[in-house]
This record gives structure tokens, C-alpha cells and sequence, in this order.
């Protein structure tokens, strides 16, 4: 459940609506959907059984939650409430006005999503504004990943967003591709390859493209590993005092340096993600290999289509990272907060977030889930049968507490789009391109 909508950009949350193909691919296959509660009316009084709540949930995209059955199966267990959704297209539409509505105090639904590279910023300048959700009914801070649960928390211990999925790392790789070159194919020995260490990617890449098919580079793009490696940073763009630390942070630089080597090299297919032409490439098998979060499983499956059958396999990435992840908060403006907060906390509770998976591809948040059958035993036929439940358990289980700050996804923005595809499409020098995406950093946030 990242960003979920047609205007992708590179934020801490990459898209992982389109990746939502996942769970239809999971070995198990998905229960039947709970059968569709009566339908909802207007006023309070939303249906033939009287129900005296309605609840609103406000979402952006397709955010997974209605289209996995959860309201239907919450308003059976809860004879007395309705659930009803609300959703914008586009997130970059949805949060400005997410930000105005908290601020006017109306406007709001009585549960309100927000996505990772936000929810510093809504901490930060709304907390007074939402309701503490770490001692809401059912709700136990143990089950969440701790860097998680850390990532809502203000400076005083209150939690203000319960966290929906995340976006574990893993590197995806076409087997075929790979054998053409004299590569490994069987994924534990693909993972073996660059184990540890980002620059053994790099190293891997050199070997691929000494023997490489014609026309197809080892990964897609120079701005996608530096995201990955970021991913994976104890300290990002943001120190823990909130001060902006990007320019001074050796693990950026480092992360961009990487990914300027791999350009520099020759390594990458010079594609900007989400974008019409990083579709074709998947479509064509224009690259041997992407970092590849959860979420974009079923983004590869869509775009790579019945063709890319079996070609695909996961193997751990190099190190862990995450990369995307959403919330849920609720207003202490809403006309039912009470209400409000058990139904984020039964959203978000293990079990609905292990159907979320089985039904829509994403990776629970909860720790807890991740002994449940729905993700232990979760395999992905597309990807030859790949263990996708246990490599990204693992990989989820390994990410470090980080900062997360209020313009983090502004931050990656820049980085991605104003530097590093300069160095990857243009030939730009790696300092050069630093240069200008650091500049351009400190006039978008006035400094």
C-alpha cells in the first residue's frame, strides 16, 4: 500500500498499488470474500438494521482495505457500526488537503491514512490534532516491528498512527538472463552473490555485462539502488532531533556514489521508474534485475505479463531496507474518536493485516502476522514459486530503527529526479549532479 495512483513519484513510499497483483498470485490461494453487508443509506442510520455509527475511513488510490473485505467483515462483527470509504485518486492531492482539513478541525474522516514519507511531518505539526492510538482497544505495541511503531511516535510516547504494511527489500532477477551470462540462477546462490554489501551488486553487475544478451542491462536504473541502499540506512536524510542532515550524511553520499557508479559503468537500462518507458522494459526484458520491495511483485507481474512467467525469481537483497509503508490516524476532530480508534486498531491488528497480504500483496507491519499462514507459507508462482512470505519477513525483520523527517519524500524526490537521472540519462558528473540536487533541496524547503 504505498503510493496508489496514476502520478507516481519517488517518495519513501513507492507505489505499491500497482503492485497489488500480488496476492492473487500467492500459493494458497484467497478465501472467499464475507458476504457484502446491506447496502448503506444516508444520515447516521445506514441501513434496514439500524446501525446508530457510521464510521469514515479516508483513503488514496486503491488502498486495499475495502477491496480486501475488512469493512464488510468489521460491520458483521459490529451489528452497530457502518464502514464507509472515501478515496482520492491521487496522494499528492490527498495529503495537502489531509493537512488543510486537520488544521480547520472539519473536513475529516473519522479515520485518516497517511503515507510513510508523511507521517513525520503529521507527527511533527498535527499531533495535537490527532488522537494517541498506543493504548486503543487491541491494540499491543509487541506485534509491530519496532522501527515501525517508531516511526508514528512523538517525543512524549504518544503513537498518533497505527502502521497498514511496509515495503521490505529484496532483489528480483531474471533467470534468464542470468544464465546467459554465466550467472547462478538458483536464488540462494544469487543471494550469495552480493550478500552483505551493496558494492557486490555493483561487482555483479561488472560480471553480467562482460557476457551480457544483447540489449539488456544487469538493472533498470541508477536512482532505483540508491533508493534501495538508502533504504537501509540508520540514518537518512533527517538526524533524530528533526535537524536536515542529507548534505553531511556519509550513508546518503555513499548510497549516491553507488548508484553513480553502476550509471558510470554502464550498468543500468537509463529508465526513470514509473514511468511508460520503465513499463516497456519489463515488457521487452531490458534488464536482468531490480531492488524490488514486496509491493513490486505484482508491478513486475503486470508489466512483465504472462511471458515473464518463471523468467523472475527473488533472492535477498544485499542488506535489509524498507522502502514505502502507510498509517492510519484518527482525528480528535471526528465525531466518534472512540469508535474510531478500536476500528484503526482492528484494521491493523495482525490477523487483518495477514488477510490484507493473502488478498492484496501487502506486507504486514505487524510482526506478528508473520508466523500466520497467510504469509509464512506464502510462495509467488509468477516468480517460480518463490518464498516470498519467508524472504521478506526476514528482510522486514532486519530493517533499523531510522528518522523519518517531515519532507523526506520531497527530499527523495530531488535526489532521484533532479541528481541521479541526470548522472544515469544525461552523463552528467556524479558531483556535478550532487551539486545541484543539494541546491535545489535547500530552495524547496527555504533554506
Amino acid at each position: 500500500m504505498g503510493r496508489r495512483n496514476g502520478t507516481p513519484r519517488r517518495t519513501g513510499a513507492r507505489p505499491r498499488a500497482l503492485a497489488l497483483l500480488l496476492a492473487a498470485a500467492l500459493l494458497g490461494g484467497c478465501a472467499d470474500d464475507p458476504p457484502v453487508p446491506p447496502p448503506a443509506g444516508s444520515g447516521e442510520t445506514v441501513d434496514g438494521a439500524g446501525r446508530p455509527v457510521t464510521l469514515t475511513v479516508g483513503v488514496y488510490g486503491t488502498f486495499g482495505l475495502k477491496e480486501a473485505g475488512l469493512y464488510d467483515t468489521y460491520m458483521r462483527l459490529h451489528p452497530d457500526v457502518a464502514v464507509q470509504q472515501t478515496s482520492l485518486a491521487r496522494a499528492d492531492v490527498y495529503y495537502p488537503q489531509l493537512l488543510t482539513h486537520l488544521t480547520a478541525g472539519a473536513g475529516l474522516a473519522d479515520v485518516q491514512a497517511v503515507e510513510v514519507g508523511n507521517i513525520a511531518e503529521v507527527v511533527d505539526t498535527q499531533a495535537g490534532r490527532l488522537v494517541d492510538l498506543a493504548h486503543a482497544p487491541g491494540v499491543e505495541e509487541s506485534a509491530f516491528l519496532p522501527w515501525k511503531w517508531a516511526q508514528a511516535r512523538t517525543g512524549d510516547g504518544r503513537v498518533l498512527g497505527l502502521g497498514t504494511d511496509i515495503g521490505p527489500l529484496a532483489v528480483c532477477y531474471r533467470k534468464d538472463h542470468f544464465a546467459a551470462a554465466g550467472l547462478p540462477t538458483d536464488r540462494e546462490e544469487v543471494g550469495r552473490l552480493w550478500a552483505g554489501e551493496w558494492r557486490k551488486y555493483l561487482e555483479t553487475g561488472r560480471r553480467f555485462a562482460a557476457r551480457a544478451p544483447e540489449g539488456v542491462a544487469f538493472t533498470d536504473s541508477a536512482s532505483g539502488v540508491m533508493a534501495a541502499v538508502i533504504s537501509g540506512a540508520r540514518l537518512r536524510y533527517y538526524d533524530a532531533e528533526g535537524r536536515l542532515v542529507v548534505a553531511a550524511n556519509p550513508a546518503v553520499r555513499a548510497a549516491w556514489d553507488l548508484g553513480a557508479a553502476f550509471a558510470e559503468h554502464g550498468l543500468t537500462a537509463r529508465l526513470q521508474q514509473f514511468t511508460p518507458d520503465w513499463d516497456q522494459g519489463f515488457a521487452h526484458g531490458r534488464f536482468a534485475s531490480i531492488a524490488c520491495p514486496a509491493w513490486m511483485l505484482g508491478y513486475i507481474q503486470d508489466k512483465g505479463g504472462p511471458d515473464g512467467k518463471g523468467k523472475w525469481d527473488v533472492a535477498k537483497a544485499p542488506r535489509p531496507g524498507n522502502w514505502g509503508g502507510s498509517f492510519l490516524v484518527v482525528p480528535a476532530a471526528g465525531r466518534h474518536v472512540e469508535e474510531a480508534a478500536e476500528l484503526a486498531a482492528w484494521l491493523t491488528a495482525p490477523a487483518q493485516q495477514a488477510v490484507l497480504f493473502e488478498r492484496r500483496g501487502s506486507f504486514p507491519s505487524a510482526e506478528a502476522a508473520f508466523g500466520l499462514p497467510q504469509v509464512r507459507g506464502a510462495r509467488h508462482p509468477y516468480f517460480g514459486d518463490a518464498p516470498v512470505g519467508r524472504i521478506f519477513s526476514a528482510a522486514a525483520m532486519g530493517v533499523p530503527v531510522a528518522p523519518v523527517g517531515p519532507k523526506d519524500g520531497l527530499v527523495n524526490t530531488i535526489l532521484s529526479d533532479t541528481g541521479m537521472l541526470q548522472v544515469d540519462q544525461t552523463g552528467r558528473s556524479p558531483e556535478s549532479a550532487w551539486r545541484a540536487a543539494m541546491k535545489a533541496i535547500d530552495n524547496a524547503l527555504d533554506r
